[in-house]
């Protein structure tokens, strides 16, 4: 048996929930989130379903992952959030670089000379995220116009994150708003002309429509889960179903422990059912003795601690369970559903990791 999960991709939902996306926020553009490999779901065939439903920017962490979609053919506008040092990258794969620092903009303006060629560059402002980014009002508006008289520069976009758009308590988030929209139109009125200008993350998606400007950025929306946990209402599909087989059915006395420390002791009579996923195949060990997984349509329960590669559940209560029975950790089974949600707040996390976590370790199947 080859070990680990297979996470089941649904790319019809990754069409609907972009639909839903696209109604929310109109005619404004939509720079899909595909980093971290489209938050585990695979972001090659993810990235060429969103192109197929007429997105025309990506936005991924790193220049190697946007060279992973060049290499696959995929060759949209693709934006780079974070990296600061594959500067020959950008030009080698005709990449948008998201720019944080005039050191930066200067290596950029060097390899630009070097190539007789200029660069569309979008700039990112710290308007109070406190990570990546221009800082300081006065000096961004200063920082911005030095950036765009560099050699081989050319200021197409302006940026910016939100730190806590999903509070239903918008204050900080209309703070950071407002001095961005302040910077903007004091570098557009010193251009004289408009830049594409984007700040809304899937929570101001949902939640701040003040904030759509030129283009939105959603991430966890696309796969199908809200970043919002006051459960705001919005018709998107999970996209995941992460799911593996039963190895192995132990019959056990009442009094036996299971895994280690002890930390789980039959009551009864049993049947432990051995499933070959473990936390180095991201499903986390902080669901020990604390989840379910859906077994010919029931819930069971995980007992014992989770160990690197397999987990126990108990079966006992399942008539004519049988080794080789699917076994579905992440999302529907018959009218049972383990949300991504659930599993984060049984982990004490957010639906993102568990997603990134399970995705990312399992072997995918495009459905």
């Amino acid at each position: 048996m080859i070990r680990g999960a297979i996470a089941e991709i649904d790319l019809s939902a990754i069409a609907s929930n972009l639909k839903v996306i696209k109604d929310l926020v109109k005619e404004k553009e939509i720079i899909a989130v595909v980093k971290a490999d489209a938050y585990g779901h695979g972001a090659i065939e993810v990235s060429k379903k969103l192109i197929e439903e007429g997105v025309k920017y990506l936005a991924v962490a790193f220049t190697s992952e946007a060279i992973e979609l060049r290499d696959a053919g995929i060759n949209t506008n693709i934006i780079v959030l974070f990296d600061c040092e594959s500067i020959k990258d950008f030009f080698d794969y005709n990449l948008i670089p998201v720019v944080h620092s005039v050191k930066t903009a200067r290596l950029l303006a060097r390899e630009a000379t070097k190539r007789h060629r200029s660069l569309g560059v979008h700039i990112k402002i710290d308007t109070g995220m406190g990570r990546l980014g221009l800082c300081g009002q006065d000096k961004v508006t200063e920082d911005i116009l030095y950036i765009s008289k560099l050699n081989g520069i050319e200021v197409k976009g302006l940026l910016s994150h939100f730190s806590e758009a999903d509070l239903a308590d918008k204050t900080y988030a209309e703070k950071q708003l407002n001095m961005f929209l302040k910077i903007k139109n004091v570098v557009e009125k010193k251009f004289k002309k408009s830049l594409f200008s984007h700040i809304a993350n899937s929570a101001a998606v949902i939640s701040y429509k003040g904030a759509y400007l030129d283009a939105v950025r959603p991430g966890i929306l696309i796969y199908g889960y809200s970043p919002i946990m006051d459960k705001v209402k919005i018709d998107i599909k999970p996209v995941m179903r992460v799911k593996t087989k039963l190895l192995y059915i132990r019959k056990v006395k009442a009094g036996q422990p299971v895994s280690y420390g002890r930390t789980f002791v039959t009551k009864r009579d049993s049947k432990i059912g051995v499933i070959p996923v473990g936390y180095a195949d991201g499903y986390n060990r902080l669901l020990s003795n604390n989840a379910d997984v859906i077994v010919k349509g029931r819930r069971v329960p995980v007992v014992g601690r989770i160990c690197m590669d397999l987990t126990m559940v108990d079966v006992t209560d399942l008539k004519d369970v049988k080794e080789g029975e699917e076994v579905v950790l992440l999302g529907r089974q018959g009218n049972n559903f383990i949300s991504a949600d659930e599993l984060a707040k049984r982990c004490g996390t957010i639906n993102y990791e568990i997603l990134t976590s399970l995705g990312s370790r399992s072997r995918k199947v495009y459905v």
